[in-house]
This record gives structure tokens, sequence and C-alpha cells, in this order.
């Protein structure tokens, strides 16, 4: 059974790719990806790179009731190692695919990327019956040339 994209954006100068069923908490794959949109890949996962590290934290925006702030002027923010080590290899395949199409992979751009609930499936063995996370995510990036000038 194929995939439905959330996007219709799909031509000769794109490349996706998907990660279904992670298992991820939602909620940080949203912030995750809003910060990595409209993103160079390479800056994209430099980025990443960066939170793997603990060097650079990820701003959380919409669900950062009770959350500290991070030095660096972030504000609240997190470092959601296993969320960012999903995604990171989420890009390297969208890249993956845009080198086998044979686009140059050094001028790709993340324009579309999203998170959303995937089906849940319950703990086995467990009284309670609790929910496991699991969470889709797909990216499609582009090959966009390098901004021309303006000639007035």
């Amino acid at each position: 059974m194929a995939y439905h994209y959330a996007t219709q954006v799909a031509n000769e100068h794109t490349a996706r790719a998907v990660g279904k069923e992670l298992n991820i908490s939602s909620k940080i794959a949203v912030e995750v990806c809003s910060y990595l949109r409209n993103r160079r890949l390479q800056d994209a996962k430099r980025r990443l790179g960066n939170v793997l590290a603990k060097q650079e934290a990820i701003p959380v925006k919409r669900y950062n009731f009770d959350l500290a702030h991070k030095k660096g002027g972030v504000g609240p923010g997190r470092y959601p190692i296993k969320t960012c080590k999903a995604i990171l290899g989420i890009l390297e395949s969208a890249e993956a695919n845009a080198q086998f199409k044979g686009l140059n992979t050094s001028l790709l751009q993340i324009i579309h990327i999203c998170s959303h609930n995937a089906g849940k499936s319950i703990h086995y063995g467990r009284r309670s019956g609790r929910e496991m996370k699991k969470t889709h995510v797909e990216v499609v990036v582009e090959e966009k040339g390098e901004k021309e000038e303006i000639k007035k």
C-alpha cells in the first residue's frame, strides 16, 4: 500500500522520504519539524548534530508549559536526542533519494516537513493497557538554485 503525503508538491527537482510509525513523541516531533522547515538540508543536519551534542537547544513554542529557558537566547527549549536521531535518519534518506535522482545535494532545501500521529498500539502484558508513542514524519526536499541578484 502506497503512502499518501500531506503535500502534493512533486516534480523532477524534488525528493521525498517518510518515516512510518517511529517510536518518538508526536509533540516533540512537531517542534523539531517546525524548527527545520524551510532550511537548507546541510544546515538542518548540522543543527541536529549540535542538538545531539547538547550544544544547541530546539526552541519549544507550542508545548512549552513549565519548561525552563535554555542558554543562547533560545527561550524555552529542549534537547530531544531520540527524536533528532530519528529525523536525522529521514533527512539522510531524503538526501540519498535526491542523489539517486541526480540532484545536487548541496543545493537542497527542506520545503515540506511534518509529523502526525500514527496508529496506537498497546504494550503487551500491561494491566492498564498503556499505549505506545508512534509518529509518522515526512520530508520533501527541493533543489533550489543560488539566489541570483535582481537587476534593476
